[in-house]
């Protein structure tokens, strides 16, 4: 029985989790995509971001929502926004 409630809890925990994550993607990338027009970036660190942010967008279009929210986050710091 005990199993079986911590088994609901942790289902649940993940249920509620998911969905945040999925939401945020969109709004970081939008952060991301805005902060690009006026970075002061090398070339060789925008085309970095760049190509952190499509990694971000294509992981979140697949179903990777964590993984997504942490490769759109390096790009975020390398932009200088949070």
């Amino acid at each position: 029985m005990k199993n079986l409630i911590a088994a609901l809890a942790l289902i649940t925990v993940a249920g509620l989790t998911l969905p945040a994550q999925a939401g945020q993607c969109p709004g970081d990338m939008k952060k991301i995509d805005a902060a690009m027009s006026s970075a002061s970036l090398s070339p060789e660190q925008m085309a970095m971001v760049k190509e952190l942010r499509q990694k971000g967008e294509e992981l979140h279009k697949s179903g990777g929502h964590k993984a997504s929210v942490e490769t759109l986050a390096k790009a975020k710091k390398m932009l200088g926004i949070m």
